[in-house]
């Protein structure tokens, strides 16, 4: 019992040492997260996938039930 309790704290002890992240990594997560969204929009937004969405819904409202 007392070798599990141990590799146990032994386990933990180096996990205990980075509590999270820091302010500028926050930072750096939202200016990633704000640049994908920015991308995203753009592909989403233009004339290709446009016409393709368009036609995938106009394809899905036209089949019979």
């Amino acid at each position: 019992m007392r070798i599990i309790v141990f590799r146990m704290r032994a386990a933990l002890k180096g996990r205990m040492g980075d509590a999270g992240m820091s302010t500028s990594e926050y930072a750096m997560g939202t200016i990633a997260a704000c640049a994908f969204a920015a991308v995203l929009y753009k592909v989403v937004t233009s004339d290709v996938v446009s016409t393709a969405l368009q036609s995938t819904i106009g394809k899905a409202l036209d089949v019979p039930f």
